[in-house]
């Protein structure tokens, strides 16, 4: 559950992603077998992940905005069925893109958690793990 948080920077220096990242971590109550990072905001995050979590294989899925849809444009060529999968973003301001990679894997079969740092009121999924929801998405520094 997240709560309202006006705390967090307007920008995030690396020192408090890393701390970000660790509380992240501690709330992943379960191992899975692939981290996936959605293209871009997501890749940092979900290597970072990938070592607090001790996770080798890690992929990552481009989703491009088409009109108001998401669309996956890459793929997965590895069999994913009845693999958990814990799928990364950094933040989520409208989450479509998030739900568009989700049901990629879903279809292939994979048991898939969603993760990322924040969520904003727009979001209209809730990830299975987030840290807090914030009024504006800070910027991060891969931006």
């Amino acid at each position: 559950m997240s709560v309202e948080s006006p705390h967090v920077e307007d920008r995030l220096g690396w020192e408090k992603i890393e701390q970000e990242i660790q509380r992240l971590s501690e709330k992943i109550d379960h191992q899975p077998d692939i981290i996936v990072g959605v293209v871009r905001g997501g890749l940092i995050p979900a290597r970072l992940l990938s070592t607090s979590l001790k996770v080798k294989d890690m992929y990552c899925l481009t989703v491009q905005k088409v009109g108001e849809e998401r669309r996956v444009t890459s793929d997965i060529t590895e069999d994913i069925s009845g693999k958990g999968v814990l799928l990364v973003e950094d933040a989520l301001e409208t989450g479509r893109s998030l739900v568009a990679a989700e049901e990629y894997l879903a279809q292939r079969g994979a048991h898939v958690k969603t993760a990322c740092l924040y969520t904003t009121e727009k979001s209209e999924i809730s990830p299975d793990y987030s840290l807090e929801k914030v009024t504006t998405i800070p910027t991060f520094p891969w931006e």
